[in-house]
């Protein structure tokens, strides 16, 4: 099993930046992918942004330019600094840790843009 612990999320006014972290423990394989991901009441969970242990990353249109995904493999810890943040990012936040052992989901941090 993997465990993935988030912390980072908070409070923020408009144009405010947050860096996310989830540390991830238990069976890490050396080859898997993490990826960030949020959810508001009502909505489906959508993809905000992943990364391979190969380096490989991708964002949603609606992140790109503002978030940034990063990984310490030695760490096993996933980042996300997220920049220029607006109201229409508040959500709560969800780290995913895939790789040969299954699927695994953090318990999510609550991230509010409001002024």
């Amino acid at each position: 099993q993997v465990q993935l612990v988030e912390s980072g999320g908070g409070l923020v006014q408009p144009g405010g930046s947050l860096r996310l972290s989830c540390a991830a423990s238990g069976s890490i394989f050396s080859i898997n992918a993490m990826g960030w991901y949020r959810q508001t009441p009502g909505k489906q969970r959508e993809l905000v942004a992943a990364s391979t242990t190969s380096g490989n990353t991708n964002y949603a249109e609606s992140v790109k330019g503002r978030f940034t995904i990063s990984r310490d493999n030695a760490k096993n810890t996933l980042y996300l600094q997220m920049n220029s943040l607006k109201p229409e990012d508040t959500a709560v936040y969800y780290c995913k840790h895939a790789s040969g052992v299954g699927t695994y989901w953090g318990q999510g941090t609550q991230v509010t843009v409001s002024s």
